[in-house]
């Protein structure tokens, strides 16, 4: 009895090399965020904002002398980046957190992305008035006497 070859015998293996591509594709768009804040960190480290003259004065801090939630953000970011996370969080504990927040969503997001899968991230109405009421108490304890701690 002859046998037949379900398959050609022209046909090469099949390989995995295909799907490098689409993943790769997929991935542009979160590896162009992160190299876009690598970046921008990159410049806050290498310029400090503690020297007068690199970087604007806040327009809310210099006409109304109150403090507003991003006051300290640069200074907050300089810290951090040389490793000194005291001195960040001193400078804006705001932002220290929204460095967290943004190193797990991107990591969600590039895994999601690699995977052919969208991250989709709905807050409900409850959860945005508590970041808002997070924001606006964080603004204004730091304005408060009490809150002197929280000053840039």
């Amino acid at each position: 009895m002859r046998r037949v070859n379900a398959e050609p015998e022209s046909a090469e293996p099949q390989s995995a090399a295909p799907l490098v591509g689409p993943a790769l594709r997929r991935l542009v768009v979160p590896v162009s965020v992160l190299g876009s804040v690598v970046a921008a960190f990159a410049y806050v480290g290498s310029v400090d904002p503690n020297e007068p003259g690199h970087y604007p004065a806040c327009p809310l801090l210099r006409l109304t002398g109150i403090f507003c939630p991003g006051c300290g953000g640069l200074r907050s970011a300089h810290a951090f980046i040389h490793g000194d996370i005291a001195a960040a969080l001193g400078a804006n504990a705001l932002a220290v957190v929204g460095y967290g927040v943004f190193a797990v969503v991107w990591t969600l997001w590039a895994v999601r992305a690699a995977r052919g899968q969208r991250l989709r991230i709905e807050l409900g109405s409850a959860q945005l008035y508590a970041v808002g009421a997070l924001i606006a108490v964080f603004t204004l304890v730091r304005n408060l006497p009490f809150g002197a701690w929280l000053h840039p």
